[in-house]
């Protein structure tokens, strides 16, 4: 049973998370006292919120936008990409910083020096996605301040937990944190009982459209337990590219397009612009009205606790017998015919 392999790949994995960087001995915070956190991913605001420190971050991304009120604090961290281009402009500008040996984002450093951070919570697994972790090293170590540094890393749903344990830990915030994870793990595992025996669709979760790519990390783990087969992706392996005709011959039942970082209205969008849906009119679920845009900014790019409710989203799509899109997530997919 899918649950059952991801709850042991779980455990196994946590073991292997990085230790807290420049910390104590014990790698946490006495109390929330004096507390001063910088987030410098999306995903690490979330957590942090969520487990009630909103009130200690003081410095965060220009893409923290989740909960409402963290795009009111001080940003630490630009982008020197425009956002707003296409997904092929944006992929050219990202190639182009990577061939001239230049980073992706900025971070302030006069803004990190008047912040006087107590923690940093930073990340290891994608440049195009956040600042680089030696990065940040490199600029504390240049303003000569030493606050405890937590990097993520996940590559699975198991990993995201383990990190909101992490932070919790970090932040003197660790019942809250288990409680957190108690409460995502349990629904998880009530999804992945309920599509239990049912028959697994083939699905298909393109990352982005312009070049098009296929869903890693912890995307193709999404897809089995909620219930289907992802055929192009492997669990924990990073994204990757693909053509219109590796997707074709791949014979997909469901197409998920979650452009990383897109809404559902930007995804649609782009899907058309690109003349996407053509092609994907030739497979199995292009022809059956199963090709579908979901919000991957929100749901599925970012490695926060929300990714729980993205496997309950892609179950209700996958699935008849599974309850339909429980009412928050009601305008988190659109169906593309």
């Amino acid at each position: 049973m899918a649950g059952t392999r991801w709850t042991v790949a779980a455990e196994a994995s946590h073991q292997r998370k990085r230790d807290v960087r420049h910390t104590a001995t014990t790698g946490a915070t006495s109390s929330t006292d004096g507390l001063r956190i910088c987030t410098l991913l999306p995903s690490a605001t979330e957590i942090a919120y969520l487990l009630g420190l909103g009130d200690a971050v003081f410095g965060v991304t220009h893409e923290c936008d989740f909960p409402p009120e963290a795009a009111t604090k001080r940003r630490v961290v630009q982008s020197r990409i425009d956002a707003r281009a296409s997904a092929g402009q944006i992929d050219r500008q990202v190639r182009s910083l990577a061939a001239a040996g230049e980073a992706v984002y900025e971070l302030d450093a006069e803004a990190l020096r008047e912040i006087s951070p107590t923690l940093v919570v930073t990340q290891a697994l994608c440049e195009v996605c956040a600042l680089p972790y030696d990065d940040v090293i490199s600029t504390l170590d240049g303003l000569g301040i030493a606050p405890a540094v937590v990097a993520l890393d996940p590559k699975s749903l198991a990993d995201v937990f383990g990190d909101i344990a992490r932070i919790g830990h970090a932040a003197g915030a660790e019942a809250e944190a288990r409680k957190i994870v108690a409460e995502r793990r349990r629904r998880a595992h009530r999804v992945a009982a309920l599509v239990a025996g049912l028959a697994r669709p083939r699905v298909v979760c393109l990352e982005w459209l312009d070049p098009l790519m296929i869903g890693g990390h912890w995307v193709p783990e999404i897809v089995e337990l909620a219930g289907g087969l992802d055929v192009l992706g492997e669990p924990g392996a990073p994204t990757r590219r693909t053509t219109p005709a590796e997707v074709v011959e791949a014979e997909p039942d469901v197409i998920l397009l979650m452009p990383c970082g897109y809404n559902v209205e930007r995804a649609v969008a782009e899907a058309r612009e690109r003349g996407c849906l053509a092609r994907l009119r030739q497979t199995p679920a292009g022809k059956a009205g199963k090709v579908f845009a979901v919000d991957a900014n929100s749901y599925f790019s970012r490695s926060g606790p929300r990714l729980v409710d993205g496997l309950e989203l892609v179950a209700s799509l996958l699935h008849s017998a599974v309850e339909r899109t429980p009412p928050r997530l009601k305008d988190a997919a659109r169906q593309l015919q």
